[in-house]
């Protein structure tokens, strides 16, 4: 795929992204003001004591007794000076506590798809390469285990024979709070604080992916192309690797895109259970706090995050296969 093949992908997904953002920016304000109570509510039930004058002078500050229509030419016009408002609860520019967290998320969310992607690949051409034998019945198995089984569970176990039984990891958190790493001590600080978390929030999409690749392969492995390889006296793990995986790999890469925002709504279980500082958590915040000016700011980068991933999929399908055209 040559550079201006790259610039096209790219070019074309922004351009269709467009209305999606649009809708997700007008649908998450509707929605947010649908949900009963506001961030004055809470900030009043925090100070213990709240008067009618004082709940006014609450909302009022925070632009919350505006007419919704005000609210949402407010916020629209906050986004087109690339700003996000200020958070009624933190007292700070929502851009501010995304940036703090966002780093944290992206590192996560990285990692586990990542470890998802390399485990069930692997795994699934096992399965395929040995199909009804006992390692492809035993993989499948476990495959169909974690499938079945919930993130917060899988993690808390892991808490339970990682972290307690065998002291090898930290409980939670993203790196050791005082002891003031830098460096590659810092690396490797926060790579042990992330191992934990990511396998946890991985375990569903490697059995999804492994079995994605396994009926992938199986039906590349029918094609004619595939045949000829075999005919030519090609090593079979050549043919297997360089001809059946690489087309395989076009629905697992696609699947993995559309996955991508689904780990995001992971993420908020997995980063309480493990108190990692990212998006999630600070989605759980938020909602619990009423603050919906750092959920709108948080749904939305959600949103463009979802949207980078499609493009980065766009480009690695022309790299995996350059019979595909951008039109």
């Amino acid at each position: 795929m040559n550079l201006r093949s790259a610039s096209r992908t790219l070019a074309r997904t922004a351009w269709q992204a467009v209305p999606t953002v649009v809708g997700v920016i007008l649908l998450n304000f509707v929605l947010m003001q649908w949900i009963p109570g506001d961030a004055a509510d809470v900030v009043a039930a925090e100070s213990g004591s709240a008067t009618a004058e004082s709940m006014a002078q609450l909302r009022s500050h925070f632009g919350l007794d505006l007419p919704v229509l005000h609210q949402l030419g407010a916020y629209l016009n906050n986004l087109a000076h690339f700003s996000l408002g200020v958070s009624p609860r933190y007292n700070m520019p929502v851009v501010s506590l995304i940036g703090a967290r966002l780093g944290n998320t992206l590192l996560l969310m990285v990692t586990a798809l990542a470890f998802a992607l390399a485990i069930g690949i692997a795994l699934g051409t096992i399965m395929a390469t040995r199909v009804g034998r006992w390692q492809d019945r035993t993989l499948s198995v476990l495959a169909l285990l974690l499938y079945s089984t919930p993130g917060f569970w899988l993690g808390l176990m892991a808490i339970v024979l990682f972290s307690v039984h065998l002291g090898w990891l930290p409980t939670g958190g993203s790196e050791s709070i005082g002891a003031g790493y830098t460096g590659w001590r810092h690396a490797v600080d926060v790579a042990r604080h992330l191992v934990l978390p990511a396998l946890a929030m991985s375990g569903f999409y490697i059995a999804i992916f492994s079995r994605l690749t396994r009926a992938a392969m199986l039906e590349v492995t029918r094609q004619d192309f595939v045949r000829t390889a075999e005919a030519k006296g090609l090593h079979p793990w050549a043919v297997n690797l360089r001809h059946v995986l690489r087309n395989a790999l076009i629905p697992v890469t696609t699947v993995a895109g559309m996955h991508f925002g689904t780990l995001l709504g992971g993420a908020v279980v997995v980063e309480t259970v493990f108190s990692w500082p990212g998006l999630g958590r600070l989605a759980f915040d938020s909602v619990a706090g009423r603050d919906y000016t750092v959920l709108l700011g948080v749904l939305l980068m959600s949103s463009m995050l979802v949207i980078v991933a499609n493009m980065l999929v766009d480009l690695l399908h022309a790299w995996l296969d350059p019979r595909i055209q951008v039109r």
